[in-house]
């Protein structure tokens, strides 16, 4: 049986190669569908498609954002040069300040100047780059692991407590079909009183009350409702024990709904309304934490 998983979640990895070091980041909130946002360093392209391919075979919804940090150890000082031309431009003018009275640059000033030493650009060799890739490739696995197991921790808390909302829906539907039974009787109580009021010697009463009364009590019936909503809470168990399940109990959520509204309009007691009211509010409450899971 695979595990419920939520959709809120964080993951972290690091990793060194060479003079590259980096860390990654993973997380994710809730989202109707899979969308993964990447932002990695410049010069890994491929990055991009690569962490997008192992979130979608790990992942099934929500808001995904994945980011690499990397940086590059400095260039030692053996390194650097000195760009002769302008340090020539600025020993001219240097010169020239002397002549005025300015005290003559030292060797130090001198190579502080802007410009004057520069570090040579790096460039990797393809074999070189692509080890640092597949390298920062594993940490993107990493941190989508981590984030994988930080959403199936969601999804084991959000267990019992949507079980829990399921079974409350269970228990209630199992009322409303003790009360239903009572609404046949009701409904002809209440028509052969009002009768009785309007039109206490009119010819015939009783056998128009009970063609009325009967009448009503075919308007009136929720069995089909209620066998519905049976039906939904066998289906959300369900589902439950075969995840990913959020998309489907999403839209099983819709159907209690309209069940619990249909069972109300049609309620001829105050007690079955009273039960379809407080079967409306758990549907609600188990609909938000429905809107976790994965």
């Amino acid at each position: 049986m695979s595990t419920l998983s939520g959709m809120t979640g964080f993951g972290r990895a690091e990793g060194a190669e060479g003079d590259w070091s980096w860390s990654v980041e993973a997380r994710s909130v809730n989202g109707r569908n899979l969308e993964v946002r990447f932002r990695g360093p410049p010069g890994f392209d491929t990055l991009e498609r690569l962490a997008k391919a192992a979130a979608q075979s790990r992942l099934n919804r929500g808001q995904v954002t994945l980011g690499v940090q990397a940086s590059r150890a400095a260039a030692g000082a053996a390194a650097l040069k000195v760009n002769a031309d302008i340090l020539a431009r600025y020993l001219t003018l240097a010169n020239q300040l002397a002549e005025e009275g300015a005290t003559p640059p030292s060797a130090d000033g001198l190579l502080s100047l802007r410009g004057v030493l520069e570090a040579p650009e790096e460039v990797d060799d393809p074999e070189t780059r692509a080890a640092v890739e597949a390298a920062m490739a594993l940490a993107i696995d990493q941190a989508l692991d981590a984030l994988k197991i930080s959403r199936d921790r969601e999804g084991s808390q959000l267990l019992p407590v949507v079980t829990d909302f399921i079974d409350r829906i269970a228990a209630l539907v199992a009322q409303a079909e003790r009360e239903a039974g009572t609404q046949t009787e009701a409904i002809r109580e209440r028509f052969t009183r009002r009768m009785s009021e309007l039109a206490p010697d009119a010819p015939g009463l009783e056998e128009r009350i009970f063609l009325e009364a009967a009448a009503l009590a075919t308007k009136a019936d929720v069995r089909e409702e209620l066998d519905r909503l049976t039906a939904h809470v066998d289906s959300a168990r369900t589902l439950l024990q075969q995840p990913p399940a959020g998309r489907k109990l999403d839209f099983l959520m819709q159907e209690f709904m309209r069940e619990a509204n249909t069972l109300c309009s049609k309620s001829a007691t105050t007690a079955l309304t009273g039960i379809g009211l407080e079967l409306k509010a758990v549907i609600e409450q188990l609909r938000e934490q429905v809107q976790n899971v994965e």
